[in-house]
């Protein structure tokens, strides 16, 4: 993921934070717990004192942020002529979110049919019949509840706006209030230490304190986001004002999150890091390693070196191959970082680091959900 900063000054690079964004991804916590395990008690005390009522309301609209995290939560990046800014409420937010025309806000609340042209500048389907027809289609592939929900919204899209700040404004009342006031010192002080880091130390440094997977190009004009996605936008477009927000959370690990949607200020919404939390793996090195892992003779390698240090010369004789078709196996293997090498005498000794395997895993899953 790409975003071109070229020509951007330094003060329209912003971090801070978003009561709606984070409510966001509390409820994507709520539904999607598996992606969240440090956040199992919480999902299990909150959904277990949620009103029938309310609980219904938000399984009623919960492909906004369940399956995709639906653009409605950023709607400061979205409104035309807008400055950028983020709401310091969730009150504020949910007026920013009122200032969105029903064009975007309509193609927002749809993404989940149209992931596949997110970020190709797709008409409206609020005036074009194709896409109109297709958002329908794909609606009714997800279930009757999305296929309900967009009629309504293309029928008449103010009434839904108002269910959907409702459904905010009493998860709040619910459960919210009491955790953003928890959560939002610890996110307010980031953001702040951010920006110190970004007046002090510059743009390179402030990105690789976001994540070790967002990164600055040696010339200064992009910033890249490693993930398994690919797109390009810009943070130079007048529509919305010219900038780049960086939004932290605290419910968001591993996910890590960028709005480019065409026309929209492009957003990394990050997680907080916390000390026991993993540097993330790169896609490039997740690849490696899973191919290192894919062929047989590489993973028979592994059993012996598993079990205990092993001479080239001994796998070679333990598996029936040559020396040096065991040495470009190794090779691959430890290109990928699954074995290490050391010295004993005139012996150089492999084996597998077991740590980094045990890893795989979860570096998958949290490569896949970032």
């Amino acid at each position: 993921m790409h975003i071109d900063i070229a020509g951007l000054p330094a003060d329209s690079v912003v971090f801070a934070t978003s009561p709606l964004a984070e409510l966001g991804l509390a409820l994507h916590a709520l539904s999607e717990p598996g992606h969240h395990p440090g956040l199992h008690g919480w999902a299990t005390a909150t959904a277990a004192a949620l009103e029938p009522d309310l609980a219904d309301r938000m399984l009623e609209a919960e492909f906004l942020w369940r399956n995709t995290f639906s653009d409605v939560f950023m709607p400061f990046a979205g409104v035309r002529g807008g400055d950028g800014r983020t709401g310091a409420t969730l009150t504020e937010d949910l007026d920013l979110l009122d200032q969105l025309d029903d064009e975007r806000f309509v193609g927002a609340a749809l993404e989940f049919t149209c992931a596949g042209h997110y970020g190709a500048g797709s008409p409206s389907p609020l005036g074009d019949a194709a896409m109109r027809d297709r958002a329908l289609d794909l609606a009714a592939a997800r279930g009757p509840q999305q296929m309900d929900f967009t009629r309504r919204l293309l029928a008449d899209p103010a009434s839904v706006r108002g269910w959907i700040r409702r459904l905010f404004e009493d998860c709040d009342q619910a459960f919210f209030a009491d955790t953003w006031r928890r959560v939002s010192v610890q996110m307010t002080a980031d953001a702040r230490h951010k920006t110190e880091l970004l007046r002090r130390k510059g743009l390179a440094d402030a990105m690789g304190a976001v994540s070790p997977a967002v990164t600055l190009d040696p010339s200064g004009t992009r910033v890249s986001v490693d993930k398994l996605s690919e797109a390009r936008t810009t943070a130079t477009d007048p529509e919305v004002g010219a900038g780049l927000t960086l939004i932290p959370t605290s419910f968001g690990w591993p996910h890590l999150m960028v709005l480019h949607a065409p026309g929209w200020r492009p957003v990394i919404h990050y997680p907080v890091h916390l000390p026991d939390l993993p540097a993330p793996a790169s896609v490039e090195l997740l690849r490696l390693r899973l191919e290192a892992l894919a062929h047989p003779m590489r993973m028979r390698l592994c059993r012996n070196l598993a079990r205990s240090p092993y001479t080239t010369g001994e796998l070679a004789d333990s598996n029936g191959i040559t020396s040096p078709e065991v040495s470009r196996h190794l090779s691959v293997l430890k290109k990928a970082g699954l074995v290490t090498t050391r010295r004993r005498g005139r012996y150089v000794l492999h084996q597998l680091d077991l740590t980094v395997v045990a890893r795989l895993g979860s570096d998958f899953l949290e490569g896949v959900l970032r």
